[in-house]
């Protein structure tokens, strides 16, 4: 009888069979997938077309890293003279092209932008012998051949960094600072052991697990070569109901409209790669556990120190508090590492740029669409203006563009990109590590070194002579992370059936009403099974931080460990480099003679930080209008942006100095002839009138600059600059 409780029952019992076999087909076509997949020679899942340029392999350091260039869809047209992306994939257990994916991601709004654009993949398998430091090099070197490929661009190449390509480049920039342009890090862990209690349970693992004997032992059980389906099943015990329900119910309750983004996305995370044994235990010895990178040492093969505050590049870091992989802390905490005070960072001449998204997870910064289309849309397009920003700290503030904002014109989408200068303040504000917390983390790395040590002599040995490469081969087959995909292919000889039933159920395809009480209590039950792994996940958490807290926090291991009370409390901080500090001393002399140096370009870029500065913030719209006053100028004047760059650094750097010095001298830099004061003073004026009505100290500032270009200007111009 319809719409009785038989009814009902029969309904959703013909729906669940049909959900439940077609989502089975979805498994076997993963699976399938996941074969021809892992068969190719140089699997990834970018969307678009690649031209090879150049291959790792035929380095001096040979390394599995190749670079290709991406053909533009058609419609898509490039500016040559605009600077080249290069998109940098993490290879963190994954195989390549989650940065490229679908048109939605940071090579698809690269390209809408107009940016020639590059990618740096790998090949599932290393070179052997190969090491962290040849990787940095081949990137090294990979920059330098796109540069040389675009001698047209008006700026360095522009490198996109995901995860733990990060470090990568970051290491790479330090010791080669001449080659980049921005550096962009998403979501990329650069100060391993900050966080804040209560959260971040990742940054625990190592001192629970003993340290990273685990790491070498799991190396040698595979014949010199780690498994990337291990990190990759860490990252999955971060989320238990996610990996274990909530991704397969997603798929069960949704087959009709899921299958397609669940197989795009299942391609590239069943894909695990493999590194050398040494890779891995480098990674983890140095940043995991160590956390050596933001505090100055590490050293590369030649003697050098990879230090962070040798980057030259502007570096933009993308975070998320949603990110429990690479929570903001980590991700900015380097930044407190290296300086004190913000004025360090501006006497350093770093442009440092963050945004904090406040609810996407790890992932999400890579393939969400809707954050490719906002966050990486803007960056993309505006990272000129990020090029030639002065140095500084700044939070980078995206918002959508409101009714009646002024000069719309002048703004690339519906959104407003505007930058904000901040205080290292606002980045303690989001947690940091006390020195006790520090201390914890110095003696579970102290003994992670002891315990590493015990077994290189005593078992690491027996372990290595047992390892076989067909031992090896065996333990991946087998492992989780792969045994899963497979076994649902058609080599199962048991899902060869499972084709032809889901055709004939989806030719009869009945979904139940939403309103049905038994599919009601079938989600009830899903989510009951969701909350429950949630509160497994979160004890498990929670122990793992007691343990590492009252374990390491013994005064008597502390002691045993060299790490007693006698080690003054005090933060780990990168040492003082004597040659840097007179290098510093000694542009803070030359920069004092660059006073009364210039033309009126100078003068009016001058003019115009002196105006701004205490606003603290600045807009796409300004940044647009100086583009249009500078591309109004005759070719042979016109400054380049890298021109523009060094100008507004200098005249930024000379006005933090001694304001007061700087505006007196602006006359001096201005020729005696009236039209091209007026000229500059003009494009003065249309700067500081893009972004709307100026506060009143800005107006107090303009009216004080403004006699200081000797034009004659009626009154009631200079009484309302801001809309001039």
């Amino acid at each position: 009888m319809v719409g009785s409780p038989y009814q009902a029952a029969y309904d959703y019992w013909v729906d669940a069979c049909q959900r439940s076999i077609l989502s089975f087909d979805v498994l076997r076509e993963r699976g399938n997938q996941y074969l021809a997949h892992n068969a190719s020679k140089t699997p990834n899942v970018l969307t678009f077309g690649t031209e090879l340029i150049r291959d790792g392999r035929t380095l001096p350091s040979p390394v599995n890293y190749l670079l290709v260039r991406i053909r533009p869809p058609e419609g898509v047209r490039v500016d040559v003279s605009k600077p080249p992306f290069i998109v940098v994939d993490p290879r963190a257990g994954h195989g390549p092209g989650i940065g490229g994916m679908k048109q939605d991601s940071e090579i698809g709004v690269a390209l809408a932008a107009g940016h020639p654009c590059y990618f740096v993949g790998f090949l599932p398998e290393p070179v052997p012998g190969q090491t962290i430091e040849d990787v940095c090099r081949a990137e090294a070197a990979f920059i330098e051949e796109v540069a040389s490929l675009h001698p047209e661009s008006d700026g360095k190449p522009v490198i996109i960094a995901n995860c733990q390509a990060g470090w990568q480049i970051m290491m790479m920039a330090a010791m080669r600072p001449e080659l980049a342009g921005p550096i962009m890090l998403a979501g990329s862990p650069l100060s391993y052991w900050a966080g804040v209690r209560g959260k971040n349970p990742m940054r625990y693992l190592g001192g629970v697990l003993g340290g990273t004997w685990l790491t070498a032992l799991t190396g040698d059980r595979g014949h010199g070569i780690f498994d990337g389906a291990n990190l990759v099943a860490n990252f999955e015990s971060l989320n238990l109901a996610n990996t274990y329900w909530e991704k397969a119910y997603n798929l069960y309750s949704n087959v009709d409209n899921e299958a397609e983004r669940f197989l795009e996305f299942e391609t590239w995370w069943g894909s695990p790669v493999l590194l050398n044994a040494e890779e891995m235990q480098w990674i983890a010895d140095n940043l995991f556990v160590g956390n050596k990178l933001a505090t100055g040492q590490l050293h590369a093969s030649d003697g050098l120190r990879i230090d962070l505050r040798n980057i030259r590049s502007p570096i933009i870091v993308f975070c998320s508090l949603g990110d429990n992989i690479t929570p903001p802390q980590q991700a900015l905490g380097w930044i407190t590492d290296l300086y004190d005070h913000e004025r360090e960072v501006v006497a350093n001449g770093q442009t440092i740029v963050y945004t904090l998204h406040q609810t996407i997870g790890h992932l999400g910064i890579f393939v969400s669409g809707k954050v490719a289309n906002k966050e990486h849309g803007e960056f993309a397009a505006c990272m000129e203006m990020i090029n030639v920003l002065p140095p500084g700290l700044y939070e980078a503030v995206i918002t959508e563009v409101e009714l009646g904002m002024e000069h719309p014109e002048l703004i690339q989408g519906k959104y407003l990109f505007r930058l904000e200068a901040r205080t290292l303040d606002h980045i303690r504000a989001l947690g940091a590590n006390t020195p006790e917390d520090d201390l914890l983390f110095a003696t579970a790395a102290r003994v992670s070194e002891s315990a590493l040590g015990l077994y290189r002599t005593l078992a690491g040995p027996a372990v290595r002579a047992l390892a076989t490469e067909q031992g090896a081969d065996l333990q991946r087959r087998l492992h989780p992370n792969r045994l899963r995909f497979a076994l649902f292919s058609d080599e199962n000889p048991a899902m060869r059936p499972v084709k032809s039933l889901a055709e004939q159920a989806r030719a009869d395809r009945r979904p139940v009403s939403s309103d049905n009480p038994f599919l009601q209590m079938e989600r009830m039950a899903s989510e009951q099974i969701a909350s429950w792994l949630d509160l497994c996940g979160r004890t498990r958490d929670a122990w793992m931080e007691s343990f590492f807290l009252n374990t390491y926090g013994s005064p008597v291991l502390q002691a045993a460990i060299g790490l007693g009370p006698q080690v003054p409390l005090t933060p780990r901080r990168i040492e003082r480099d004597l040659a840097r500090e007179a290098t510093e001393a000694r542009l803070r002399a030359e920069l004092g003679a660059q006073f009364e140096h210039g033309g009126p370009a100078e003068a009016a870029l001058r003019a115009l930080i002196y105006v701004r500065l205490p606003s603290g913030s600045v807009d796409e719209r300004g940044f647009a209008m100086i583009q249009a006053v500078r591309a109004a100028q005759p070719a042979d004047r016109r400054l380049s942006l890298s021109q523009l760059k060094d100008v507004l650094r200098t005249q930024y750097l000379l006005v933090r100095l001694d304001e007061q010095r700087a505006i007196r001298a602006i006359p001096k830099l201005l020729p005696p002839e009236q039209a091209p004061r007026r000229v500059a003073l003009e494009a003065l004026r249309r700067v500081l009138g893009a972004t709307g009505a100026l506060d009143p100290e800005g107006r107090r500032r303009l009216e004080e600059i403004e006699p200081l270009f000797g034009v004659e200007t009626p009154s009631a111009t200079r009484k309302e600059p801001a809309h001039a």
